[in-house]
């Protein structure tokens, strides 16, 4: 395992498993809508236990055992020995695919959890969406349009000042400045028409109810992203 890389290119879904908590059913799920399936550290020992061989491994491998990772082609271990980012981080920038859902990312510790929507904020052009036990949650592109049913609940939290436009909400974001030290956007509700959301900047996440999924990721699939990144912090 080298300094250099490889990226992982599909053309078609990425399943990315992390090693926390795995609701009943959650991998069978992702697969079943994206199909490849790409592990980051310990998430690669989930795999192998859910009778799964990942296709591409990234991270520090501190918490991959050696059992687990004997068992795994060395050409798709990719270690990556810096300690400035996650593993979150380091596999999502190695992987080019149309849409991207990780699982085992939330539902443990609040700060590895915090740690993930950060590296969502700060890598607005991956196409990924988070599934959590009741939840989806993913960066907002510059637009995005989602066909749900009346009342469904549409929450957005900025994790840096943005502003944008709506339709198809029970209240719109139009002319509002939402910030995470002020105005957020939480427990809004579809009308029922189709709902469209753009932004001025990359910065606020769209968390929505996780029976949506698959409405979702073909929104995520099918929206641009923004070219440029967002802002971007020491952790």
């Amino acid at each position: 395992m080298g300094n250099n890389v490889t990226r992982f290119e599909a053309g078609e879904g990425v399943t990315l498993l992390g090693g926390g908590t795995l609701g009943a059913g959650d991998l069978a799920l992702a697969l079943s809508l994206a199909p490849r399936l790409v592990a980051a550290d310990g998430g690669a020992a989930r795999a192998l236990a859910e009778g799964h061989m990942p296709e591409a491994v990234y991270g520090d491998m501190d918490s991959l055992g050696p059992e687990a990772m004997a068992r795994i082609p060395a050409e798709r271990l990719h270690g990556i020995a810096e300690q400035e980012t996650t593993d979150f981080d380091k596999a999502l920038r190695h992987v080019a695919a149309p849409v991207i859902l990780a699982v085992g990312f939330t539902g443990a510790r609040i700060d590895h959890e915090l740690a993930v929507y950060h590296v969502l904020a700060t890598r607005p052009d991956a196409r990924c969406i988070v599934l959590g036990v009741a939840d989806i949650v993913l960066h907002a592109p510059p637009r995005l349009l989602l066909d749900l049913p009346a009342q469904t609940r549409v929450s957005i939290f900025p994790l840096a000042p943005v502003t944008g436009r709506s339709r198809g909400l029970d209240w719109p974001i139009d002319g509002l400045r939402l910030d995470p030290l002020g105005r957020i956007g939480t427990s809004n509700r579809s009308t029922g028409a189709q709902v469209e959301l753009c932004f001025d900047a990359p910065g606020a996440l769209v968390i929505l109810p996780r029976d949506h999924l698959a409405a979702v990721r073909d929104a995520v699939a099918a929206a641009s992203v923004w070219s440029r990144p967002a802002r971007t912090a020491s952790l």
